[in-house]
């Protein structure tokens, strides 16, 4: 039996490991315990030694000693790198979009949109605040930032399509993209990345998808102190967001749902404080309710589902 800690080593290794005849488990390195001293020693040895200890454990029957990574095959991991990709290109983006708005405003000019212009900006035909034209060292830095915003913007699309291609994903977790995608409310990034994060892999409760995106409250119950620390931030960042993110476009999208009025009954007249934590709350809920969706074809109940969505259905 070999181990090691999820990383950048990949799961490449497991799997290879896995078809030679050897028992290989992948370690979550945040689930492992460590000494509490504000100085603890640190040494690969120790770490090795660690480890050793967590696979003897497991291997014992101790499973809440360290968490095991459940290892994708190729087709698996391959099916979320668009979407993610896309993420990390929407950022690239909204930053070259910040750095030339900034340029632009140290001259004294502002009123443009590189993002929402059709057209190409002609920044040579720009004047500054003082009446002149552009620098010409910050007019070639412009056009060389405009034209990374432009290939950002070609990548962006390009992601996209592959998102949407289904040929290399598996039958069962294309089905619940497409349904997913007929919810009001919820585009194809979503769609994508809640059918290929969360919804491909099984859940035996509720409590267990909970537990997954990282949204289970965690208590501090130790003398008289009782308290909950919030949510434990332990599961998929990516499937956690993008909850969040539903959870507010849809109390705006369906207003009628059970979910929406739960969720204006407990913050009417409460904080803006208060309104982030109940979000976070409606977002858990969501998550039950698309995963029944998706699982048993059951609509959630006081959603306005189009009219095509619902001949097919």
């Amino acid at each position: 039996m070999i181990c090691y800690e999820a990383g950048y080593d990949g799961f490449w290794l497991a799997r290879q490991l896995t078809r030679s005849g050897i028992e290989c488990r992948v370690l979550d390195p945040a689930s492992l315990q460590v000494n509490r001293r504000a100085r603890r020693v640190k040494t690969d040895r120790i770490d090795a030694l660690m480890l050793l200890r967590a696979v003897i454990a497991i291997d014992r029957g101790d499973h809440h000693v360290c968490a095991v990574v459940r290892v994708p095959d190729v087709e698996e991991e391959d099916a979320r790198r668009s979407h993610r990709e896309r993420q990390r290109l929407v950022h690239e983006r909204t930053a070259h979009i910040n750095r030339i708005r900034g340029l632009l405003f140290g001259q004294g000019i502002t009123g443009i949109e590189p993002k929402l212009r059709a057209t190409r900006i002609d920044f040579a035909s720009l004047v500054t605040a003082e009446g002149r034209s552009l620098p010409e060292r910050l007019l070639h830095e412009l056009e060389r930032e405009y034209a990374r915003l432009a290939l950002v913007e070609e990548q962006i699309r390009c992601v996209e399509k592959e998102r949407d291609m289904a040929d290399a994903q598996d039958p069962a977790i294309e089905q619940k993209r497409q349904m997913l995608r007929l919810l009001p409310g919820v585009g194809g990034t979503t769609a994508a990345i809640m059918a290929r994060e969360i919804f491909s892999r099984q859940f035996n409760s509720r409590s267990h998808l909970g537990s997954y995106l990282g949204l289970t409250p965690s208590a501090y119950d130790s003398g008289t102190t009782t308290k909950c620390q919030g949510i434990s931030k332990a599961g998929n960042s990516w499937a956690r967001r993008i909850l969040i993110e539903i959870a507010w476009i849809w109390q705006h999208k369906h207003p009628e749902s059970p979910l929406t009025k739960w969720f204006r009954a407990r913050t009417q007249g409460q904080s803006p404080r208060m309104r982030r934590i109940m979000l976070v709350a409606m977002a858990r809920k969501l998550a039950i309710t698309l995963w029944r969706y998706v699982e048993t074809g059951l609509v959630p109940e006081g959603l306005a589902m189009p009219a095509k969505a619902t001949a097919t259905g």
